[in-house]
């Protein structure tokens, strides 16, 4: 069995594929819009998500039997607040220009549904172990998408990946682009997440039939 047992293993790997909480449950789009035109950004918000998710969930399962059901909500908000500072502090510390960046958008982790609904759905009625894995599991879906989103939008809308040169500039010869790649300004901008993650749903719906019968 190893490590983790095979409900421990689905608990990581279903969030990745089947039950992804972007293009499957559809929630965590707005970040997924709103970020993504940098592969830089999109792992980082990846990571800060793995790490209040995971974190929140084990705290949150812990507090389980002792949180009034009337004001649960509240404790977690201050939870996942406070990891969420935690977070803005770590980046203003060693990634200051990033997380100028980012902006608002860190803030906004607070009021992401994946962490509020894994916090309902799920922590509040598990250990902190299985917890802890369902937290990794969703938020690394979550991030999957976000990086690959964030892939596409860099190299084709900027050239570059990381801030780095990838596709070089058109080379103009008699009137005429000889080679190069000409930056598509319009994958920059949000509605082109929206198509991309739009494109992802449909690769990954057509490859199992299963999500199609379902809908």
């Amino acid at each position: 069995m190893g490590l983790l047992s095979k409900k421990d293993q689905k608990l990581i790997l279903d969030p990745l594929a089947d039950d992804n909480p972007i293009t499957i449950q559809v929630l965590g789009i707005c970040s997924a819009l709103a970020i993504t035109a940098q592969l830089k950004a999109s792992i980082v918000m990846a990571i800060s998500v793995i790490f209040v998710l995971g974190i929140g969930n084990v705290v949150i399962s812990l507090m389980r039997n002792i949180i009034p059901s009337k004001i649960r909500i509240i404790v977690q908000l201050i939870v996942v607040a406070t990891l969420v500072i935690i977070v803005d502090q770590v980046l203003k510390a060693y990634a200051y220009t990033l997380s100028k960046e980012l902006s608002v958008f860190v803030g906004l982790i607070i009021t992401n549904c994946i962490i509020m609904g894994r916090f309902e759905a799920f922590a509040l009625g598990n250990g902190p172990w299985r917890s802890f894995l369902d937290g990794i599991g969703n938020a690394l879906g979550y991030g999957v998408i976000l990086i690959i989103v964030g892939f596409f939008r860099e190299l084709l809308g900027s050239g570059t990946l990381l801030g780095i040169k990838v596709l070089g500039d058109p080379i103009e010869l008699t009137g005429l682009y000889k080679y190069g790649y000409e930056n598509n300004g319009f994958m920059l901008l949000s509605p082109m997440a929206l198509i991309v993650v739009g494109l992802i749903i449909w690769v990954q719906r057509s490859r199992n039939k299963a999500l199609i019968e379902e809908n």
